[in-house]
């Protein structure tokens, strides 16, 4: 299966993301979360620092828990900016 590249629209995605993410850690250190969350500390960098623009939807939960923040404010973050088609 070959992966298609990522666009810049979720990249910038990403990024926002991980900047949501990174102000929700509020002084709690990358491991101590990552471990909590129960993914390695590399993995949550990637996802902070934007390497990682499109993290599984479990991920997402499981750090959403762990850092207390509801799930539709870190969708929001991770929106921001989209074109997002409405259904008629």
């Amino acid at each position: 299966m070959v992966r298609q590249p990522h666009t810049a629209e979720q990249i910038a995605a990403g990024q926002r993301l991980g900047i949501a993410l990174r102000q929700a850690r509020d002084g709690r250190s990358l491991v101590e979360v990552a471990v909590a969350a129960g993914m390695s500390p590399e993995t949550l960098r990637k996802i902070e620092v934007g390497r990682l623009p499109a993290p599984a939807f479990g991920t997402i939960v499981r750090l959403s828990e762990v850092l207390g923040v509801p799930l539709d404010t870190l969708a929001d973050a991770w929106r921001a900016g989209m074109y997002v088609e409405k259904a008629s």
